[in-house]
């Protein structure tokens, strides 16, 4: 964070919103000549702060009707019985995100499914089967109240 100004961090704002804003609508949205605006994007990709650019996709109209939460507990926790968890979770195109928690519960994954049918086929035959995992808990999503994959950016300019 040392070496972002406001002018960075509204640059990251803006592309957050809009990835496929062009340079010269960028540079004009965050008060820069779009030399000056492409040299700070250049700088920010290539100190990988910008990490890439990616498109949002309706996971209901591709055909991915049902969201899970599932927490995950590893019967072991030396660091090759995690190697081949996290090696598993990595190949299932299912989770499309996990993370390591504390508290009782190792691994929280988030999951995009058909249905029912195909989430049972998941946890099943390839999470159940996962060598390591000593216990699992699914919560399913009801309705979506927010969903961004913006951080937030705005309060680190106070």
């Amino acid at each position: 964070m040392g070496n972002l100004d406001r002018t960075d961090l509204r640059i990251l704002a803006v592309l957050q919103g809009d990835g496929r804003i062009t340079n010269a609508e960028l540079a004009e949205r965050v008060s820069l000549s779009p030399s000056a605006c492409l040299r700070r994007l250049q700088r920010l990709e290539g100190e990988g702060i910008l990490t890439g650019y990616t498109a949002q996709v309706d996971p209901e109209a591709v055909g991915l009707g049902l969201q899970a939460f599932v927490r995950v507990q590893l019967t072991k926790h030396e660091s090759e019985a995690i190697e081949r968890f996290v090696e598993h979770v990595n190949a299932w195109d299912e989770v499309v995100a996990c993370y390591a928690l504390t508290g009782d519960m190792d691994y929280l994954m988030h999951i995009y499914v058909a249905d029912l049918q195909h989430f049972s086929r998941f946890l099943l035959d390839r999470l159940l089967n996962a060598s390591g995992v000593a216990d699992v808990n699914s919560s399913f999503v009801l309705r979506t109240v927010k969903r961004s994959a913006a951080l937030p950016l705005t309060q680190l300019e106070r």
